[in-house]
């Protein structure tokens, strides 16, 4: 890994692990303790794309994964069930003159926990599950940057779009029907403590209109990385949004604190609509944030 990482790497991960500063740091606090915990571990990618960044020019690789292995020793805090687990990750890498130099990922450790039994949401929106990959089964190297800028801005076009709402219906402009953006058979793959819908309705009654509900004044698009590539686009933000918590959310209360949330999007196009949205969210931290100890959780249980 040392040949392909640059030694000043900085590598910033989900929570608990946060900004980690060098190869030596990532080695000792991310790679030898998955190795360790998920024993005959290998990678399972869905989406492997890349291109340049219009933010910083520099050319970037997304990747929607999972890891596999047998779950047999603790990781970041969560006891082992000594089965096997797919712990899905979200991973964005800047690469330069062939070796990573920046890294930005989020482990998706509130499923982990799910899939041991121990999950810490007691209110659960969607349906929790396996990540699929692409109906298509095209999302590894599609190749095709020409395509993927069309695709880019299709995406873009729709936040553009959805950032504006009703607080009456939760609705958007042009997000839906003849001329919209989405699909009509849209799935949207949410992460654990939110769970996975299906079509436009699925979507605001699982995701929208409880995210909406509980964090009103939501802003967002702030992004450190995105592009298209062939028919697949990707946004990330670190953090993207910033938000009050006004209502309840996920069984936490409202607190009024002022939050952040680093969001990962993943899309796959078809026929000038949006057919599959991949979202990874630091869960993990968004709870710290309001005042809930997960890992606490998990050790007291």
């Amino acid at each position: 890994m040392r040949s392909f990482v640059r030694p000043d790497v900085v590598w910033d991960a989900c929570f608990p692990l946060n900004c980690l500063n060098g190869i030596d740091a990532v080695m000792d606090e991310f790679v030898t303790p998955i190795r360790r915990s998920l024993h005959g571990v290998r990678r399972r990618d869905e989406i492997f794309i890349g291109s340049r960044n219009p933010h910083d020019g520099c050319e970037w690789i997304a990747s929607l994964t999972h890891y596999v292995g047998n779950f047999n020793a603790p990781l970041f805090g969560i006891p082992p069930n000594n089965r096997l687990v797919l712990l899905r990750s979200g991973e964005f890498y800047r690469v330069d003159d062939g070796r990573i130099g920046e890294a930005k990922l989020i482990l998706d450790l509130v499923d982990l926990l799910r899939q041991t039994g121990q999950s810490p949401i007691p209110h659960v929106l969607g349906n929790e599950m396996l990540y699929p990959g692409p109906a298509t089964h095209d999302g590894v190297l599609p190749g095709n940057r020409d395509r993927g800028e069309t695709s880019m801005q299709l995406v873009n076009a729709m936040l553009a779009d959805l950032h504006e709402y009703d607080p009456e219906t939760f609705s958007s402009a042009n997000q839906t029907g003849i001329n919209g953006y989405w699909h009509e058979d849209m799935l949207w793959y949410g992460p654990g403590g939110i769970g996975s819908n299906y079509r436009w309705a699925g979507f605001l009654k699982d995701h929208r209109i409880p995210f909406l509900t509980a964090f009103p004044d939501r802003e967002g698009g702030d992004r450190f990385c995105e592009f298209g590539d062939g028919d697949y686009a990707v946004v990330g933000g670190w953090p993207a949004m910033t938000m009050t918590h006004r209502g309840e959310y996920l069984g936490v209360e409202p607190t009024g604190r002022k939050l952040t949330l680093r969001v990962m999007d993943f899309y796959r196009c078809a026929d000038g609509k949006i057919a599959e949205n991949w979202v990874l969210l630091d869960y993990m931290d968004l709870l710290d944030q309001m005042g809930v100890d997960v890992l606490a959780q998990v050790r007291r249980s």
